[in-house]
């Protein structure tokens, strides 16, 4: 909740990748010496010698005495508080961006634990800062907020800490558990990460790695995409004892975690750092749940009639449409539409964007080793963020660029907040990625050349719109069973086959038909393993996003620096002030309704074309 970063970089969006080798001009590579130069960097041991002894002098200096701690002391003891979170920021973006361009590295992934087991040892010093602090009594908090605004600053990450205080452990027990994390939950992530970065899949007579197999499925060639399916389903049932092992203990251990502090349920941890109310996001999943036959099971039926099939296969689900052309977009032109669709709405955003492009801060091409999919790490304030991309050159690819780069915009307005509140909850974090790919999809639609262009462009995003919408829905109520189960038991691959079948044919409808070995496709996706429940903030912020687009389309007065303002507050705000000068509410149930009446707009003029 308020604690050094030492955790990997989030990965905020799992994009199909690999571009099989064709020409898509001159793809951006990540320069890292914005933060360390090398590995062997002497800022780098500096900055570990520092941390290390900075660790145990803000114990020495504070540990059993924060009652004592006057309002000014309390503001010196946070601002380096502060400055420790930094410093180890700054040395774990370093190794784990390193690490995320090449996995298979043993000296990569050496280096990255290493990093890892010294920052945990350093600031096993600062376990008690959390502990203590919420041990405050609420009058005296109130006193501190009073006496001092600088300090009063920090309230909304020191609430968020407070809201742990009815579960958190003792001293002792919470010093035991973040020492043992490097080689609890963090390794089963690593296991995770390593197995799937060197899986291979014999595509007719090929060998391929995930991001290229993947890309199969969304091949015009329908034969290319079964063999693409199957040969993931094949490799998966090769290694499904060992995911399903991951599963288990990942879970097993959350539970443990979760008994101990006594938390209601599994989810509640989540809801805790999201800053969201447990019963806004039931409304959520309610609201989508309901949705699903206007959304999913009617655009798949539309879809398995431009495809003329009676049943659509599961690999038939991302298939381009029979009348879409395979054109690769280049490089070049992709950062032309993104930058012009950015600039439209406001020049800020393109001039924000820039940097990205020009400065090293994308790394963009498919490697031997990278991790899949895509991401967007804010790193640490005093530097800049990081975009990661597997750039295919589809234009689902140029959706990702505008995706990714909104959170890079996001997280360079959010750094003025600095370190401790610059980071948004999960649930605002997709509010400019998400707003950023619908301006792009709007500026590609309106250059659109014809009926079936058009038509392929709205498919293309209400696709992307289920993907996000009703499939993380699907992806959280999977979670929920199988934590539950869990509860009771070791499960086994079956039971966890089982659980995933059960919320496929609901969400996706009844025009599909499940081949078999698609019951183990729960066993790739990283955000089950390394975020658990995460999957529901890409719904909320996909439906927060399309009422806040709704507002702008209304053309609401002064919409460009309201929207400056809410990027700019980071995480100091709760999602219902963030929401209010645009005349929104997350928490009333009709919120998410405006939301999904959106991508049911998109589906409605997608039937108008069919008359």
């Amino acid at each position: 909740m308020f604690h050094p970063r030492t955790d990997r970089p989030e990965l905020l969006r799992d994009a199909n990748a690999s571009a099989g080798g064709k020409d898509l001009g001159d793809l951006p590579e990540w320069d890292l010496s914005d933060l360390y130069a090398a590995e062997d960097a002497p800022e780098l041991a500096r900055d570990k010698e520092w941390l290390g002894k900075e660790c145990a002098a803000f114990a020495a200096d504070y540990q059993g005495k924060m009652a004592e701690l006057t309002a000014d002391e309390m503001l010196a003891a946070v601002n380096r508080y502060e400055k420790i979170d930094l410093i180890a920021g700054r040395i774990m973006s370093f190794a784990g961006l390193r690490y995320y361009q090449h996995t298979t590295d043993p000296e990569r992934a050496k280096f990255m634990s290493d990093c890892q087991e010294a920052l945990t040892v350093a600031t096993t010093h600062l376990v008690f800062w959390s502990l203590e602090f919420n041990r405050l009594d609420d009058d005296h908090y109130e006193a501190l907020m009073a006496a001092n605004t600088d300090l009063a600053r920090y309230r909304p990450v020191m609430d968020r800490m407070r809201a742990m205080k009815p579960y958190q452990l003792s001293d002792e027990l919470e010093q035991f558990l973040h020492d043992q994390s490097t080689v609890g939950a963090a390794a089963w992530n690593k296991l995770f990460d390593e197995t799937i970065a060197g899986l291979t899949f014999e595509v007719d007579g090929e060998e391929l790695g995930i991001e290229a197999t993947l890309n199969l499925l969304s091949e015009q060639d329908r034969k290319k995409r079964e063999a693409g399916a199957r040969a993931l389903s094949k490799t998966f049932a090769d290694r499904i004892g060992l995911f399903a092992r991951v599963h288990n203990t990942l879970a097993k251990d959350k539970e443990i975690h979760d008994r101990w502090r006594k938390l209601p349920s599994p989810q509640m941890g989540r809801h805790l750092s999201n800053h969201v109310e447990p019963e806004v996001v039931e409304a959520l999943r309610n609201a989508v749940v309901d949705a699903y036959p206007r959304l999913s099971h009617r655009y798949y039926k539309l879809k398995a009639k431009w495809m003329g099939l009676d049943t659509m296969e599961v690999w038939d689900r991302n298939a381009p449409l029979p009348m879409e052309d395979d054109r690769l977009v280049h490089w070049d032109e992709a950062r032309k539409v993104v930058s012009e669709a950015y600039a439209d709405f406001d020049p800020r955003m393109a001039e924000l964007a820039e940097p990205f492009f020009t400065d090293g801060w994308i790394d963009a091409a498919v490697k031997e080793g990278k991790a899949p999919g895509a991401f967007a790490h804010p790193t640490v304030t005093d530097v800049h963020p990081y975009v990661m991309l597997n750039y295919l050159g589809k234009p689902r690819d140029v959706m990702t660029l505008a995706h990714e780069l909104g959170h890079g915009v996001h997280q360079r307005l959010a750094a003025s907040q600095g370190e401790l509140l610059s980071s948004t909850p999960l649930t605002l974090a997709e509010t400019a990625s998400v707003f950023g790919e619908m301006l792009t999809f709007r500026k590609m639609l309106s250059r659109a050349k014809s009926d079936a262009e058009r038509k392929v462009m709205l498919a293309g995003k209400v696709e992307d719109m289920i993907n996000t919408v009703v499939r993380q829905i699907a992806f959280y109520d999977f979670e929920c069973k199988l934590h539950a189960a869990r509860a009771e038991g070791e499960l086994t691959p079956d039971d966890i086959n089982a659980l995933w079948m059960s919320v496929q044919a609901e969400s996706l409808g009844p025009v599909f038909n499940f081949m078999d070995g698609y019951e183990t496709f729960w066993a790739y996706i990283p955000h089950f393993v390394h975020s658990p429940f995460y999957v529901y903030a890409y719904a909320f912020g996909d439906g927060l996003v399309n009422a806040l687009y709704a507002v702008y389309e209304e053309g609401d007065a002064g919409f460009q620096e309201k929207y400056f303002e809410m990027l700019k507050a980071g995480g100091s705000k709760h999602h219902k002030e963030l929401l209010a000068p645009f005349g929104l509410d997350a928490s009333d149930p009709a919120f998410w309704d405006k939301g999904l009446s959106m991508i049911e707009g998109f589906i409605d003029q997608l039937e108008a074309m069919e008359d």
